[in-house]
């Protein structure tokens, strides 16, 4: 008997197996602070922050106003050639001075998946402006998420973002490596040849992945196979950036000079779409050179630059530092570390807790499914996410309060008793 084809909203659902999710999909129609509100009526704990972005909360009046004020002066005007607008620029100057990377420029476009496909190009245009036209492979780490753009799927840890598209590669220079491990990557370099190598991406703390921090001395690690071999770093801090680890970026708290970062999510909080990419003198100085000779690097988007989501973006730092929010992040990883070691403590169904900021993850026992401990969760108030591993999510907003971030822990203590007990 053929399956029927089902019907639905028109707008086809993101990273969904469609058939799983029509019929239950939760309509969000409000937010404030910490929680979102539905159509049908609940008030659910944003424990994700949306995806990972909403770091100051939702429906903030203050960017709601930035926006409103710099919609009404000039929405926006693009950056190309000789061309530019003032919040671009202004935002540029900010971005600079808080980067990891010294004398950092920045380039700016409409997400992380937009940033990681600029900054792969640009590691590759580095090499062959260089004149070393062999080094074009790019590595990155089993279990690693960097979008879905051509180069993000390309480089994707997670086998299932990669299948489906006819080749192993839709971009057919790159590998992978594994998780934890500096050595396999100093092998692979042997085995592939530090002159085929443009260089190694990886997120400071893999998000999509399972919550995954860094093993002790592992970036570290990286950072001295990819100095030892000519191979640039990218830190794809997408996620970690802005504050989400106790430091403005992961770079900061693990004690890493990438050569390229990517950046989105935090910047705005997730209030207008901005990401770009923060580039360091190594590379952007040959491209800067007072010469008819000097290349281009063919970079460049319509809304690269966008004067609305600049202007949001600087009120967003502006929030920040205002409010100590990085700071704030600091003393709730201290209460989160503490509800999880407890919670391990009490469920043995719960295998694993890590913790790095106001980053956990919960793996669960493969008796029991992350995905129905989050429904579950929905049913009780709260939002998490279930990620690869049988790994439950926990992002929240860094507004929340003490008690607030032990209840969402109550409430995943409760949903897991619940399953067990069915």
């Amino acid at each position: 008997m053929t399956p029927a084809i089902l019907d639905g909203p028109a707008l086809w659902p993101a990273q969904a197996h469609t058939p799983t999710v029509l019929g239950r999909q939760l309509v969000i129609d409000r937010g404030e602070g910490q929680y979102v509100f539905t159509t049908d009526g609940r008030k659910l704990f944003d424990g994700t922050a949306g995806l990972w972005h909403a770091n100051i909360g939702h429906s903030h009046p203050e960017l709601a106003q930035a926006a409103f004020e710099q919609m009404n002066r000039l929405e926006t005007y693009h950056i190309f050639a000789r061309f530019t607008n003032d919040k671009a620029l202004a935002l540029g100057e900010r971005l600079a001075s808080i980067s990891p990377i010294e004398r950092a420029k920045v380039i700016l476009n409409s997400g992380g998946s937009d940033a990681i496909d600029v900054a792969c190009k640009l590691a590759r245009r580095h090499w062959q402006r260089e004149g070393r036209s062999t080094k074009k492979i790019i590595l990155s780490r089993e279990f690693a998420y960097h979008g879905l753009h051509a180069f993000g799927t390309s480089i994707a840890g997670l086998e299932f973002n990669r299948e489906g598209y006819g080749t192993n590669s839709l971009v057919p220079e790159t590998a992978r490596v594994p998780l934890h491990d500096p050595e396999a990557i100093a092998r692979a370099v042997v085995e592939i040849g530090a002159e085929n190598i443009a260089a190694i991406v990886t997120e400071p703390i893999q998000g999509t992945g399972g919550v995954n921090p860094p093993a002790p001395g592992y970036l570290e690690a990286i950072q001295k196979v990819c100095r030892e071999n000519d191979i640039l770093l990218i830190l794809d801090e997408v996620i970690t950036g802005f504050g989400r680890t106790g430091t403005m970026f992961a770079a900061e708290r693990y004690g890493v000079q990438p050569d390229l970062v990517t950046f989105a999510k935090g910047v705005t909080s997730g209030y207008a779409p901005l990401g770009g990419v923060l580039v360091s003198p190594r590379i952007w100085e040959p491209f800067y050179v007072d010469s008819p000779q000097t290349p281009i690097f063919r970079h460049g988007a319509t809304y690269a630059g966008h004067a609305t989501a600049a202007a949001v973006a600087l009120a967003h730092l502006d929030i920040l530092e205002r409010d100590g929010l990085i700071p704030r992040v600091k003393e709730l990883e201290v209460v989160l570390d503490k509800a999880l070691k407890e919670l391990a403590e009490r469920q043995p169904a719960v295998t694993d807790v890590r913790v790095a900021g106001l980053l956990g993850g919960v793996t669960l026992a493969d008796e029991l499914a992350a995905d129905k401990i989050a429904d579950d969760l929905i049913d009780l108030g709260y939002i998490s996410r279930p990620l690869r591993g049988n790994t439950l999510q926990i992002s929240p907003p860094f507004i929340i309060s003490d008690d607030e971030l032990k209840s969402f822990v109550g409430a995943i203590d409760t949903a897991i008793t619940e399953q067990v007990n069915r």
